[in-house]
């Protein structure tokens, strides 16, 4: 008797378990935000002029939080390209801000597409977007700044 009640008890255990896991990967796979680590510091266009940003991405689907995790470089070298080199006038008022980190959200799209694409084209990407709120440029859902000082 105090064994099959063991064994039932050890069932329970295991099966709480792994409904606890599932949440926990169910909860990975809903909307999260990425920070870009490090923040942004690029030269402008003037002399000894610089901007510091720092860049947040809201991300649905664990494919898609995989997805921008694996190709951070990518997005990072593409973002330090769209931000260098910018006449400081180019980023003074919040509408001109607004329509740089709409710039920004549109080349993260443009990257994660080229880089999950082609030869960037892998297999745990096609597990990815099989998966809920996957499908990359899809589960990327838009960038956000957190700090933005020009200097």
């Amino acid at each position: 008797m105090r064994l099959l009640v063991m064994l039932l008890s050890l069932l329970f255990i295991s099966v709480a378990a792994a409904n606890e896991g599932a949440k926990e990967s169910e909860a990975e796979a809903g909307v999260k935000y990425i920070e870009m680590t490090p923040k942004f510091t690029v030269n402008l266009a003037e002399p000894k002029k610089f901007l510091l940003i720092n860049v947040q991405l809201l991300v649905e689907g664990a494919g898609t939080i995989a997805a921008v995790k694996k190709h951070m470089p990518a997005l990072r070298h593409a973002l330090i390209m769209l931000y260098s080199g910018r006449p400081s006038e180019e980023l003074q008022t919040m509408e001109q801000r607004e329509a740089l980190r709409k710039e920004t959200a549109a080349v993260i799209r443009q990257t994660l597409e080229k880089s999950e694409d082609g030869k960037g084209h892998s297999a745990s990407a096609e597990e990815g977007r099989s998966e809920e709120g996957a499908g990359h440029p899809e589960g990327f859902k838009d960038a956000y700044f957190t700090e933005f000082l020009i200097d």
